[in-house]
């Protein structure tokens, strides 16, 4: 019987809150790769994985920090994209943010323990040294249809205010029917402002996020370069689709310039997470778009990237919704009605 074709999605930072504690264990309990990672973590000075995880109460003073949430996330997604390699043919894996580390790992272009570096670095950068923050606006309308001429509204604005004395707007990452502005606390209050005059959309400032994805963080791209070295890298095993769309094929990949994206443009330009969904639809073709955990936010983006383009007829989130109970096309891992969708369970 032959097995479902599927491409792999890791999820960003923001996606292991108060629901989601307990997640590495109760899904992974006992691998040895948790405990490989929390003796890293232990050498570098670290909170270990299985103590943040298996904590009392969530703190988001504790979880969602860069040097803590990034680590439990890659642990969490990691470990679901493994398991979905064992029931699919995996035709390719990307992610959002973050997740373009995790998807890095996830298909072969760093290992478990490599990966786990490059985000564990990265992420204890970007806490001690990362400025500025995010919010997130959503452009499209109840039925995830785009509001005519509100794109175009909002890079007008951004170039607006990026152009005031002191003030810093960017694009961070284009998000499905959503765009994550970045830039320094002038900037994000005036977008704020500018944006609070609808009364059903409303600017959501992101929590310990820094201004990702801007050039805002050269300084913490630089620092990461300097720490993590080409050895890290590897060919990857399955193909990988980065933040701008574009395909990274196995046995074909300039691992030199894999590095200089991963920590150049990718760090300090914007994440095109649409482009990234819709070259995967494009390129691949495949029969589930798989979004590992932990969390369960992502899944409405990579329904909005599909709806963009109007994807297998889906023209909105009545005709996604659907498709979602005759035959899913996205599968959310952080749901436990779709997580056995995709796993062995015993």
């Amino acid at each position: 019987m032959s097995r479902p074709t599927a491409v792999i999605i890791c999820p960003g930072r923001g996606t292991y809150n108060k629901p989601e504690l307990g997640t590495l264990m109760r899904h992974h309990a006992g691998d040895p790769l948790i405990a490989q990672w929390d003796e890293m973590r232990r050498d570098a000075d670290q909170e270990t994985l299985t103590a943040l995880d298996t904590a009392d109460r969530f703190s988001a003073a504790r979880h969602t920090t860069g040097d803590n949430a990034s680590a439990l996330i890659y642990a969490c997604s990691f470990l679901d994209a493994r398991a979905v390699h064992e029931t699919h043919d995996v035709l390719a894996v990307t992610g959002n943010s973050l997740g373009w580390y995790i998807a890095l790992a996830a298909g072969g272009g760093a290992d478990a323990e490599d990966g786990m570096q490059i985000v564990n670095t990265m992420g204890g950068l970007m806490h001690a040294h990362g400025t500025g923050g995010q919010i997130l606006y959503s452009f499209v309308d109840a039925d995830w249809r785009e509001i005519e001429g509100e794109q175009a509204r909002l890079y007008a604005l951004i170039a607006h205010i990026d152009a005031q004395e002191g003030m810093k707007l960017a694009l961070s990452i284009h998000l499905g029917g959503m765009m994550v502005l970045a830039g320094n606390d002038a900037g994000l209050s005036a977008a704020e402002k500018a944006l609070q005059t609808d009364p059903e959309r409303k600017p959501l400032r992101l929590p310990n996020h820094a201004a990702f994805h801007t050039d805002m963080m050269e300084d913490v791209a630089a620092m990461g370069r300097a720490q993590l070295s080409q050895k890290l890298f590897s060919d990857p095993h399955t193909a990988l689709i980065d933040g701008r769309g574009a395909v990274w094929h196995p046995r074909a990949c300039d691992l030199a310039a894999l590095r200089d994206y991963t920590l150049g443009h990718q760090i300090t330009q914007s994440y095109d997470f649409t482009a990234a969904i819709q070259s995967a639809a494009r390129n691949f073709a495949p029969e589930r778009f798989v979004v590992t955990g932990p969390g369960t936010t992502l899944g409405s983006a990579v329904a909005q990237s599909l709806i963009a383009i109007n994807w297998q007829g889906i023209d909105s989130k009545e005709a996604f919704t659907a498709r979602q109970k005759s035959d899913p096309l996205v599968v959310s891992m952080g749901r436990e009605d779709q997580r056995g969708l995709v796993i062995i369970t015993d």
